[in-house]
């Protein structure tokens, strides 16, 4: 009884809202719980439509198929209802049947895989770079398509940059690949202090592992295109293994972003003749950006998150100032964190900012009304000069 009297009082007058234009159920009160294996769903209202039919259907809804999901229990509430019916609340609790969305293949499978990936006859080569830059899948965010949209989306655009690289060598001698992680590849649960926790759909292994993966398919993608092909990774803050109250709480290196091209670096290793000439590189210890020579381009990564919007420059020649730090030698920097695509130039430096993977943060929406254009950017450099450029969606 005072479950009921609570939720009388905090009722609240909610504005009109315009209906879906195909609608084909009644209009509930329902609430979504999803936490690995188990999801709770609550459905309120008249004691004819609170049904397991009517949870399945919420299910259905919010992109989980029922047929994977069985129900192990509910609770329930009835209570007199301003016009005399009786009204009920019932929770229902799921438990997953069929884990083929989340789970891979065991690492066992994972590693015979690599082993059995055949060397390319004879790679290219020339003295060209060609740029795979990409990030913010935030693997297990619900908003947008979720996961499985971000996965086909990263996977789609990796295989149509893997095209543009055939149509580009048309145009120019290209030997060398290179493919820029730039951070929140995970939706996490330490940025905002844990605040997303309930809109991250996925447990932190399943998006680790699609992360892994997604890497491992853009190793085996490119190995055999290039005489020299490399990778690097940098942190983002979605990533960082562990924050206590809200703050840093071990090294700036610490990430899920980085570790998981650390896992297939150690992985590709058991294949040498077909992987031998893949390098990897992630930041040192206790640093956030990674600097390499691309084909004569010095080019600095970063996630994005050192600066405010519109401050990359600044924080760059703040970071140049120091002797010992190799951003002074940068002609690019590439980063993410934005969401949005964004060139800029200061003299003969370029900024490239990639738009995200995810297909829109529902946040962002609410607040601007614009949701994403994701996709990933590609971009041919050579001794300093990236006049190249091209957005794969």
């Amino acid at each position: 009884m005072t479950d009921d009297l609570l939720a009388e009082l905090l009722a609240k007058p909610v504005g009109l809202s315009i209906p879906a234009r195909l609608t084909t159920e009644r209009d509930f009160t329902r609430q979504l719980e999803v936490r690995g294996d188990t999801a709770t769903v609550t459905v309120r209202g008249q004691s004819d439509e609170v049904t397991e039919d009517a949870a399945s259907a919420y299910l259905r809804a919010q992109g989980l198929d029922p047929a994977g999901w069985t129900v192990t229990g509910f609770r329930s509430s009835t209570w007199t209802m301003a016009g005399g019916g009786e009204g009920v609340s019932t929770r229902y609790a799921f438990t997953r049947t069929d884990r083929t969305s989340t789970d891979g293949v065991p690492l066992d499978e994972l590693l015979a895989q690599v082993q059995a990936h055949e060397p390319a006859p004879r790679r290219p080569d020339g003295d060209h770079g060609f740029l795979v830059l990409l990030g913010d899948m935030q693997f297990g965010k619900i908003d947008g398509d979720g996961a499985a949209g971000a996965l086909h989306r990263t996977i789609g655009c990796l295989n149509r940059a893997a095209d543009l690289l055939v149509e580009y060598r048309k145009r120019c001698d290209i030997g060398r690949v290179h493919v820029g992680w730039l951070g929140d590849h995970i939706e996490g649960y330490t940025a905002q202090a844990g605040a997303n926790t309930w809109r991250t759909s996925l447990p932190l292994t399943d998006q680790l592992r699609l992360t892994r993966r997604v890497m491992l398919h853009a190793v085996e993608l490119f190995a055999p295109l290039a005489e020299r092909v490399s990778m690097a990774a940098v942190p983002g803050n979605h990533g960082e293994a562990a924050r206590i109250a809200g703050r840093g709480l071990t090294r700036y290196d610490d990430s899920h972003d980085t570790d998981a091209l650390i896992a297939v670096h150690d992985a590709v290793q058991l294949n040498p003749a077909a992987f031998g000439h893949v390098e990897f590189y992630t930041p040192g210890t206790d640093e956030l950006t990674v600097v390499l020579d691309i084909a004569g381009t010095v080019v600095a990564h970063a996630h994005g998150h050192q600066w405010k919007p519109g401050r990359h420059f600044d924080w760059w020649r703040g970071q140049a100032f120091n002797k010992d730090s190799a951003m002074h030698q940068a002609d690019l920097l590439v980063a993410g964190h934005l969401h949005h695509e964004l060139v800029d130039t200061d003299g003969p430096r370029t900024f490239i900012q990639v738009p995200s993977m995810e297909a829109e943060s529902t946040w962002w929406r609410h607040a601007h009304g614009t949701g994403g254009a994701p996709g990933l950017i590609v971009a041919i450099t050579k001794d300093g000069n990236t006049n190249i450029k091209e957005v794969v969606r």
